[in-house]
């Protein structure tokens, strides 16, 4: 029996060769928003993993929307042709087709990297800036309030969105997920603990799932019929009263109709009041429940580190994909030794060809070899 975890995946018109997902992983090594060196090691070796889906991490569409100075933008002519060049050389050497995480970081923009203690950078500061949001409401207590979004913020903003979705068209990028989670702008419009608004994107559920709506739709406009383009969503905020599952399930049910093919399902991030409950796959039974009441692919995350677990996960029906991030970190080869695990083959570089375990004579695709 075929390893369910090494099956193909059709999202719209791109097929995955397994369902192995790299996810975003922010490493605040850009500078003004533009790819570095850094990103040509981190990401080149991530290409070469034998994953089904390599996810760029969180792509600003503007300056302010950065969570730190350092974070990676794709919003003028110097972010693109830095990022252009990251992935021209991992297309010369990586079959792996790559999505694109487009953010927006809200009232959590401003911030220090996380090795610096990650807390908010007051505006007036080198490296701060005043944020934007749903609300005046402050992430944290003793934070600098953002400014609330205007009517005309709003359409700055999803402009924005539109602006670097076709920037990423232009790279050749084959999918688009918009980052609807762990507290950053578009997750702020869904929940009840940043969105105070009065008008029509706040209060009822309708009006707030409408900003996070009306970005996905203008972004699909612009992205090619058959590139996939979908959320990652927090399926709850684990605090009460803020944004919860059922709410998740109506979103997921609006995005089918909007033509996303599939959902990204995590947690948390919007509120340091946060009482996550940890565990192995603990986000699973989220993915789970959308997948059953939508029919929508989703994509399961967190703490999901072990092939016979994101096999199980699978062969249960839980969810059609796995997406892998520290673990991807610590294991860049992880789909290699998933695949001699479960009995499956992957893909591998021909430079690394003569790797393959003699154990494993039949793990890499497509092998070859010749010498004098």
């Amino acid at each position: 029996m075929t390893a369910r975890l090494f099956e193909p995946l059709t999202l719209d018109a791109l097929t995955l060769e397994n369902r192995i997902l790299i996810a975003p992983m922010c490493q605040y090594s850009a500078r003004d928003g533009e790819a570095t060196d850094w990103h040509m090691m981190h990401l080149g070796q991530l290409a070469m993993s034998g994953a089904g889906l390599l996810t760029l991490e969180a792509t600003a569409v503007s300056p302010e929307a950065r969570i730190t100075a350092w974070d990676l933008g794709l919003y003028n002519d110097g972010c693109e042709r830095a990022l252009g060049r990251v992935l021209d050389a991992i297309r010369e050497y990586a079959p792996i087709p790559v999505c694109i995480q487009i953010a927006h970081a809200g009232r959590k923009a401003s911030s220090a990297a996380p090795w610096d203690g990650g807390q908010q950078i007051p505006p007036e500061h080198a490296y701060g800036w005043r944020t934007e949001a749903p609300s005046a409401l402050a992430h944290g207590e003793g934070e600098v309030p953002p400014h609330a979004l205007d009517a005309a913020d709003l359409r700055r903003v999803r402009d924005q969105f539109v602006a670097t979705a076709k920037r990423a068209v232009r790279l050749g990028i084959e999918a688009v997920e918009l980052h609807g989670a762990h507290g950053y702008l578009l997750h702020q419009f869904l929940s009840p603990i940043a969105n105070k608004r009065t008008d029509q994107y706040g209060g009822s559920l309708e009006n707030r799932m409408r900003f996070p709506l009306e970005v996905y739709d203008a972004v699909r406009d612009v992205v090619p019929a058959g590139s996939p383009v979908w959320l990652r969503v927090s399926a709850t905020d684990w605090v009460e009263d803020g944004w919860d599952i059922d709410e998740t399930v109506e979103l997921a049910k609006a995005l089918k109709r909007a033509g996303s093919p599939a959902l990204h399902v995590s947690t948390g991030g919007v509120s340091p009041k946060q009482a996550i409950k940890l565990g192995p796959g603990y986000q699973v039974p989220y993915a789970e429940r959308i997948k059953a009441e939508t029919g929508l692919t989703t994509i399961a995350v967190g703490l999901i580190t072990e092939a016979q677990q994101a096999e199980a996960i699978l062969q249960e029906g839980r969810a059609d994909a796995i997406s892998l991030a520290r673990a991807m970190l610590y294991d860049p080869r992880w789909p290699w030794h998933a695949a001699a695990e479960l009995g499956a083959r992957v893909r591998a570089p021909k430079q690394y060809w003569r790797s393959q375990p003699r154990e494993y004579k039949d793990l890499f695709k497509d092998t070859a070899f010749g010498q004098r």
